[in-house]
């Protein structure tokens, strides 16, 4: 039985990952920050919480990872933990490129001295690409970090690569475009949408405040996406793969569509506010699969439209039992305004 060993199983690709490696036959750790309130609603939702082995570490204490891997031992190490979101990176630029970028190093480090034989793969994102002129990126295609998080994301990109060819370890970066689902954060701006909906659908919210309307993003389902980490794990040798859906739509888009799943004119409940904009923002992302489709056999089973259905169902499901009294594993009725949030930080 393999063993396969994953930072930040609590967040949307962990828990997702966790699932599909339990089903392979492997035996899951998972490592998760300590917290005084306890954030593991994502893996009850997926139904893998019992048969995971909980690990605590922290990115910025080298031992806690060392640790991990001597109660894990694993033969897979898959590194998705980091702080992940666009818009904090700007508030936490230092915290940022201290987890999400020199993290990396740390993990790679423990894993030379453990066990240089651990094949990893590094949790690479299309924010590397920046506000580039291509129409479609690839792994050839120049970095041009636009954001804290993704200046701190090249960081890590580049030593995953140097582990690789400086101490010949089987490391591997995943350049995913964006990939969503209903247990993605409230603090990215598709869940963002498809929860407002359902409130707004329901009586129980009268507007959505959005930003930058007009960015284009390549959205994919978060299920196909670790598919394919598992995939460049099990390559015959250690490579960097792009695994995106090839179309671009925009917020815009998103918004029409959402709204359109509960037969609601989006015009008449969206507006739009300044201070849910970024200091820089990508205008436009596209990924080109091709590599991962002709070397892994991978592409994706659910575009964008049917993933905007997904979403927003599922949040109005949850919204609907939670009127009924139900109570289950999920985030919304603890999540913060945002746009209050922000106010507050502007008026400090």
């Amino acid at each position: 039985m393999k063993s396969a060993l994953i930072t930040g199983i609590t967040g949307q690709d962990g828990a997702y990952l966790a699932k599909f490696l339990l089903d392979k036959g492997y035996k899951v750790f998972g490592t998760y920050r300590r917290l005084s309130t306890p954030n593991f609603w994502r893996l009850f939702a997926v139904d893998v919480y019992d048969k995971v082995t909980l690990i605590p570490a922290e990115l910025i204490d080298s031992a806690s990872l060392t640790e991990a891997l001597k109660v894990s031992e694993p033969d897979e190490v898959y590194h998705l933990a980091a702080q992940s979101f666009v818009g904090a990176s700007f508030e936490q630029p230092v915290g940022t490129g201290q987890v999400t970028g020199i993290g990396v190093a740390r993990l790679l480090e423990a894993i030379r001295s453990f066990d240089p034989k651990i094949k990893t793969y590094q949790a690479s994102t299309s924010e590397l690409y920046g506000n580039n002129k291509k129409e479609a990126q690839n792994e050839e295609t120049t970095f041009s970090p636009a954001s804290p998080y993704s200046a701190a994301k090249l960081y890590g990109y580049w030593m995953t690569r140097i582990y690789r060819e400086g101490y010949k370890m089987f490391c591997s970066n995943g350049i995913l475009f964006n990939h969503e689902s209903p247990i993605r954060g409230l603090e990215f701006v598709t869940r963002k949408i498809t929860n407002a909906v359902s409130r707004i659908s329901l009586g129980l919210q009268k507007k959505l405040v959005l930003g930058n309307l007009d960015a284009k993003r390549d959205w994919g389902y978060a299920p196909d996406y670790v598919e394919g980490m598992h995939m460049i794990l099990q390559h015959h040798e250690p490579e960097d793969f792009v695994f995106a859906t090839g179309e671009a739509h925009s917020v815009r888009d998103f918004v029409e569509k959402a709204f359109a799943v509960v037969d609601l004119d989006w015009h008449k409940y969206v507006e739009t506010d300044q201070r849910c904009k970024r200091p820089l923002d990508v205008n436009h992302l596209c990924g080109d699969y091709s590599k991962a489709k002709e070397h892994l056999g991978w592409k994706p089973k659910v575009k964008f439209d049917e993933l905007v259905k997904i979403m927003t169902k599922a949040d109005v499901e949850r919204w609907t039992r939670w009127q009924k009294g139900e109570v289950f594993p999920w985030d919304a009725p603890n999540h913060l305004d945002e746009l209050h949030i922000l106010s507050r930080a502007l008026k400090a």
